[in-house]
């Protein structure tokens, strides 16, 4: 039987930051009938801090590696940047299970909506790197329909069914270094 640690206790005491570097913020969804997509976000913040987990995500940059397809991402059709500039997550429940696993309760907010999600991943034990700062892993995913959010484009399949799928993965791979007091 697991042991589940209270949120107060989910990480060491003190303010901990995503390191931008060494943390990732991606994104995925089927296409053209059973590929997979792939793209993230190249300016995001992440801060855990004993029981709260929040983070962020700047829309305009979105990097799908195509210069074209990151400006119909940010258009209306997808993320509409121009209205909603930021993606924001904020963990309302915590969980740290003695295997190192982590369920956690939060809300995603995407295009001006708001909904609760459910996250799955695990955590690592604080390191100290070559450096002297200290660093905490954690990964965490879920999975949301992007029409709850508004994101509702699409395109026929010429073989049958939609371009895209409706469900997106989103994985938030971070490594956290631990603030000066």
């Amino acid at each position: 039987m697991s042991v589940i640690e209270s949120t107060e206790q989910f990480a060491p005491a003190g303010s901990w930051s995503a390191d931008p570097v060494h943390s990732s913020v991606t994104f995925e969804v089927e296409y053209a009938g059973g590929g997979t997509f792939r793209g993230g976000f190249r300016e995001f913040t992440a801060v855990l801090s004993g029981s709260s987990l929040s983070g962020t995500a700047q829309v305009a940059s979105v990097d799908v590696k195509d210069e074209q397809l990151n400006g119909h991402l940010q258009s209306p059709d997808f993320f509409d940047a121009a209205r909603y500039p930021e993606i924001a997550f904020r963990a309302s429940e915590i969980h740290r299970h003695e295997d190192g696993s982590v369920h956690a309760a939060g809300e995603l907010t995407l295009k001006g909506v708001t909904k609760p999600v459910e996250l799955s991943g695990r955590i690592g034990s604080p390191q100290v790197d070559p450096f002297g700062r200290e660093k905490l892993g954690l990964t965490l995913t879920t999975t949301v329909d992007r029409n709850d959010f508004g994101i509702s484009w699409n395109a026929p399949n010429q073989s049958g069914g939609n371009y895209l799928g409706d469900e997106v993965t989103l994985t938030a791979d971070l490594i956290f270094v631990k603030q000066e007091a």
